[in-house]
């Protein structure tokens, strides 16, 4: 049985063991503590800069950020307001840097299997919170917003979303998305173990006494995670963990849940979307608590489908540099009277503030990344069949966050951003270490 190394699993390079301690341990805090975690995240980015960054000017992915980088200035350079688009590049800049330091800091499956723990460990205070925050009216003081850089929300009870220690429930829904996808990856593969372990005790007279296995441990924090993300009620988060579900099934061949789950899911949508006269026979089997949840009632500009079109007008009017970095908000308050955020499409919204060549330079660098992630999932000459699995659930968390961030984006929470950087870097780092024949070719 695989044991839990939290904060003790060594790094294969003696020289990147600081900066790989510190990355755990910030990554155990960070939920809660962001500002401690952030810190710890920076030692070891700068730790890793200063001894490797040689190879990291040398691999060509970066370089690409780093044009990206020098695109995403010049749109600042010519934005409409160029004090928000400047400030609008905090979101991406440090990021790239970031990125380049954990692709070189994080190598192998044994780090992404590590990481999965740390973070499955992470999120256990972050549903207890949301449900102390929902159902017991748990809130937060003002000093202890300063101290930790967040607070409960006001006027959450069991009729709205839980959003627990982010700003609203779909940035909880995106964090526990992360989560429940890498947890589930950890618990297929313990129980493949547990079931291997226990067909060759079957014949035997020893018998195991039980103890909290790593199985039955994942099982409780899976659980709790599901629970919460069904208490956001939020519809992308439900979607996309119907589809992680279907993922997992196609991946393991399990064609019986892979029906199971596409039968629940077309009579919700029945039960909300179907003529009335059909839609009421599946109300009275659906619980009404998931299929008004498909009702939209958003009137007028803010409805969605209005926001993308309006941010595809801005697109229109300035293909080659956008608006800047944060001016779609002003611009559309200032034509609509209304103030919004985003326009709920992380895609459009670069298109709008920064321009079509920025925009798909930026789709081709992360394009290239998972392109070279299946490469080396399907190679069976570089990753051996008990590391699939696990780089498996880190590209289909990546998969997740694009299509999460189709209908919302999540790149303005710190913390859901730096983790979305540090997934996408340690699927780089194990393209890089496991295949370095494909390196050579597109990398």
């Amino acid at each position: 049985m695989r044991q839990i190394k939290l904060l003790w699993e060594p790094h294969p390079d003696s020289k990147l063991q600081l900066a790989w301690s510190l990355t755990q341990l910030g990554l155990l805090i960070f939920p809660l503590i962001p500002s401690l975690g952030a810190v710890s995240f920076i030692i070891a980015s700068v730790e890793t800069w200063r001894r490797q960054y040689r190879t990291i000017l040398n691999r060509l992915l970066n370089w690409g950020f780093a044009f990206l980088s020098i695109l995403l200035i010049a749109t600042t350079v010519l934005a409409n307001d160029k004090i928000i688009a400047f400030l609008g590049l905090f979101n991406f800049l440090p990021f790239f840097l970031f990125f380049a330091a954990f692709g070189i800091l994080i190598q192998t499956t044994t780090q992404l299997r590590q990481l999965s723990w740390i973070l499955a460990i992470g999120s256990i205070p972050v549903v207890i919170i949301g449900i102390g925050h929902m159902f017991l009216a748990w809130s937060t003081s003002k000093f202890w917003e300063v101290i930790v850089g967040w607070k409960l929300q006001e006027e959450i009870n069991p009729t709205t979303g839980m959003s627990s220690l982010m700003m609203n429930s779909n940035l909880l829904a995106a964090y526990l998305l992360i989560v429940f996808v890498l947890g589930l990856g950890l618990w297929i593969e313990n129980w493949q173990e547990t079931n291997r372990v226990e067909k060759k005790l079957k014949n035997t007279k020893f018998t195991i006494p039980f103890y909290p296995t790593p199985l039955f441990f994942l099982t409780l924090i899976l659980v709790g995670n599901f629970v919460a993300l069904i208490l956001t009620h939020s519809r992308n988060g439900w979607g996309n963990a119907i589809l992680i579900c279907i993922a997992y099934a196609f991946y393991q061949s399990w064609y019986l849940m892979v029906s199971g789950v596409i039968a629940v899911t077309a009579n919700v949508m029945m039960a909300a979307r179907a003529p009335l006269p059909i839609a009421e026979l599946f109300r009275k089997v659906i619980p009404k608590f998931f299929w008004i949840r498909f009702l939209d009632y958003l009137p007028g500009v803010t409805n969605r489908t209005n926001q993308w079109k309006f941010a595809w007008s801005l697109t229109v009017q300035r293909p080659w540099n956008g608006w800047g970095l944060r001016n779609f908000s002003p611009i559309f308050e200032a034509q609509t009277h209304h103030w919004l955020g985003h326009p709920h499409n992380l895609f459009l919204m670069l298109s709008a503030e920064t321009g079509l060549p920025t925009t798909i330079l930026f789709c081709s660098l992360l394009a290239w990344l998972f392109v070279g992630g299946v490469r080396l999932l399907q190679n069976p000459k570089y990753l051996q069949d008990k590391d699939k699995l696990i780089f498996f659930s880190y590209l289909l968390t990546f998969i997740v966050w694009i299509i999460f961030n189709t209908v919302d984006v999540t790149i303005f929470d710190f913390r859901l951003n730096t983790l979305i950087w540090l997934i996408q870097a340690a699927i780089y780092g194990v393209i890089y270490n496991y295949n370095p024949q494909l390196k050579k070719i597109i990398f």
